[in-house]
């Protein structure tokens, strides 16, 4: 695989159709949104402090992440092949007023020219959306100092994901747009767990994602059925 080609055309025009969309939160994007404190809570917490810490947001889309980062003073690089997306979130930052940078390039080539430069990698509701996620997790790795954390997140494959993550959330509760997921690229915490080591990381944590249909509310917890974070660095 060349370094440009671990993309899908139809996932980058999916996102693109609805780039503008990005900081809407009543949008497609309100889940995004709504997740992210949860999501910086948790990499403040696996990191200890973001202060000055260099960070690759990889998948960036319009920011949202990246620009939680860099409100607690990481030094922030985004990367996304979506170009309409990447234009939003260089727009936004005339308004939020703070530094990151972005940059259209698939991790693969990022990495030829940035290994070992990040402490920390993210990579998070990405790896269900590309047509190998082995090989972007592979680049991550290649992207961390010694000592830094690849911090990932995506969905369990299995029954209840497919109910909950497609059905209940795409159908019925219509909190993403429908064909947002495919239950096929779903990946099990084994699955992501056998990579990492493949790759030479030891597994640091293992945090599931849920969603309460009734209070409407998010929170980390124990229950990985569905969506997961997971976090990993280099092992000794």
């Amino acid at each position: 695989m060349s370094l440009e080609t671990n993309v899908d055309a139809a996932e980058i025009d999916k996102f693109q159709s609805i780039a503008s969309r990005w900081w809407d939160r009543d949008s497609e994007f309100k889940p995004l949104h709504e997740i992210n404190p949860l999501r910086v809570a948790y990499i403040e917490k696996q990191a200890q402090s973001l202060a000055g810490k260099e960070i690759l947001d990889v998948g960036c889309g319009g920011g949202i992440l990246a620009e939680a980062l860099a409100q607690r003073q990481a030094k922030v690089t985004g990367i996304d092949m979506a170009e309409l997306s990447l234009k939003v979130a260089r727009l936004h930052l005339h308004e939020s007023g703070l530094q990151i940078d972005y940059r259209q390039s698939t991790v693969e080539a990022f990495a030829e020219k940035n290994a070992a430069r990040f402490d920390i990698v993210t990579c998070l509701e990405m790896l269900e959306h590309v047509p190998d996620p082995a090989s972007v997790i592979a680049a991550a790795c290649r992207l961390l100092k010694p000592d830094g954390l690849l911090i990932l997140s995506t969905l369990n494959r299995n029954p209840k994901s497919f109910a909950l993550a497609i059905i209940g959330a795409e159908y019925v509760l219509g909190l993403l747009p429908r064909g947002t997921h495919e239950y096929k690229k779903f990946i099990k915490p084994s699955e992501l767990a056998a990579v990492l080591r493949a790759n030479g990381m030891r597994l640091c944590d293992t945090t599931g994602l849920s969603y309460n249909p009734i209070t409407r509310s998010y929170s980390l917890g124990r229950d990985i059925d569905v969506n997961y974070l997971m976090t990993a660095c280099l092992d000794d």
